[in-house]
């Protein structure tokens, strides 16, 4: 398993901007996909974004391509999640977790090891 370090998050305006970061413990990461998840209060985890490590390719739950894009420090081992024109929907708890193998996917099921999430706050 690989052990993963969330920080970036806050409290910002609707239409500010944050970026998320996700170290990681690995030095390689051959065939992992590193993804961002989000979870509001009464709601079930969400796929946000996901990024290959090997070949460096994203993708992004459809609603969000647009706003939030997902990047990678190869030297710094840390995936990063800039989000922008953020609005309060945005609000709830970010993690980043990692998959082996499994390809571009947006289960968390297909996930097995998580950060311990930072809160991301969007007021009106």
């Amino acid at each position: 398993q690989v052990q993963l370090v969330e920080s970036g998050g806050g409290l910002v305006q609707a239409g500010g901007s944050l970026r998320l970061s996700c170290a990681a413990s690995r030095r390689t990461f051959s065939r992992y996909v590193i993804g961002w998840f989000r979870q509001a209060p009464g709601k079930e985890r969400e796929f946000v974004a996901g990024i290959d490590w090997s070949s460096g390719s994203t993708y992004y739950a459809d609603s969000r391509s647009g706003r939030f894009a997902i990047s990678r420090d190869n030297a710094k081992n840390t995936v990063y999640l800039q989000m922008n024109s953020l609005k309060p929907e945005d609000t709830a708890v970010y993690y980043c977790a990692a998959s082996q193998g499994l390809g571009l996917s947006q289960r968390g099921t297909d996930f097995d090891s998580w950060g311990q999430g930072t809160q991301v706050t969007v007021s009106s």
